[in-house]
């Protein structure tokens, strides 16, 4: 029985952590060629890594109502900073 729940709980996870990360996605610079242009984001993390940029670029794009996002300026240092544009 706790098997099934387990089983259970991360089949539901696992479903959705993919619907959060399906609302926006990244695109490259081909795929951006079809979308259009809705401006640009940028974030600037004082530690971590290039996934927590990743992240905070994505739920900037959400919260702004894109579909989609292109990194434009990736650079490492005393902290990470982005740039990304936004697509419809």
């Amino acid at each position: 029985m706790n098997t099934k729940l387990i089983i259970a709980t991360l089949g539901l996870a696992s479903v959705l952590s993919f619907g959060a990360s399906a609302a926006v996605h990244q695109v490259n610079t081909d795929q951006a060629q079809s979308l259009q242009s809705m401006g640009s984001i940028s974030v600037t993390e004082m530690s971590g890594s290039p996934m927590d940029v990743r992240q905070a670029l994505a739920a900037k794009a959400e919260k702004a109502g894109a579909s989609s996002y292109r990194v434009t300026e990736l650079s490492s240092g005393d902290h990470w900073h982005a740039t990304a544009e936004l697509y419809k």
